[in-house]
């Protein structure tokens, strides 16, 4: 009963995290809200509900297992720990690395660092408690699965500094590109429906990380998803409103 109740528990949390309700878990199972209630109460879920509440988050039933390892690990980096790691590229370079599970000798053949310069790098990261470094120059990341960078903190600003411009300098027609672009009219309530999708999108894409970090490295490859939207209105278009017609639609003002 104790284990039905800390994966209760931990179900319950994630579900506040990911900004979720009783009432859209009812929507998804297709159940009354009193009745998700009273499921949580009484804790009596089968595993088909509990992978379905799952599937809600972009989750696997065995993320949830994760989160009751009793372990200690680091779910995020204080600013000043990120500020040190954007003004140390080589760093910021070995520990991007080391939590994607590159091994020593694979961080030294694709860049152009000493061992000295990686073993050194790789203990300021062991004393920032991102990794254990391990005899033998072994590396144990030491991030929980849902380990975010702080919210416009500085690898956040570093990235959309040094990377967004880079990043559409692209024609995305190659194999494993692609770009969408759309533009539509939305009431609040369809923009809400997408803003859920895209964070369900978001966190499909880390699960797919998380379960392949466990492939070889020449079987993964760096990618990238952007995913974004806002009331927005071209501005040649907006340079030709009249004045008062500023409103893309009620509450929510034209940027």
């Amino acid at each position: 009963m104790a284990q039905t109740t800390a994966i209760i528990d931990a179900l319950k949390k994630a579900l506040r995290e990911h900004g979720l309700t009783y009432q859209q878990v009812a929507a998804e199972l297709s159940l009354s809200e009193a009745s998700i209630k009273r499921l949580f109460a009484e804790k009596q879920f089968s595993l088909k509900r509990l992978d379905q509440v799952c599937a809600l988050m972009g989750l696997e039933i065995s993320d949830l297992m994760r989160r009751l390892e009793p372990e200690a690990r680091v779910d995020a980096l204080t600013t000043d720990q990120e500020q040190q790691l954007v003004s140390d590229i080589p760093l910021l370079i070995v520990s991007i690395c080391a939590l994607n599970r590159w091994r020593f000798e694979q961080i030294l053949a694709a860049y152009e660092l000493s061992e000295h310069d990686v073993i050194n790098r790789l203990a300021q990261l062991d004393r920032m408690g991102l990794i254990e470094l391990l005899p033998g120059n072994r590396i144990k990341p030491l991030i929980t699965h849902d380990f975010q960078w702080q919210r416009n903190g500085p690898i956040q600003r570093f990235f959309e500094d040094q990377v967004q411009g880079d990043f559409f300098q692209c024609r995305f027609n190659r194999p494993g590109e692609l770009r969408l672009f759309l533009n539509g009219m939305l009431s609040p309530r369809s923009n809400d429906i997408m803003q859920q999708k895209l964070r369900r999108l978001a966190l499909d894409f880390r699960h797919c990380h998380q379960e392949d970090l466990s492939l070889p490295l020449d079987e993964r490859y760096g990618m990238s998803l952007m995913l974004a939207i806002r009331p927005w209105e071209i501005g040649v278009f907006r340079d030709h409103r009249r004045p008062g017609a500023q409103k893309v639609y009620p509450g929510h003002p034209a940027p």
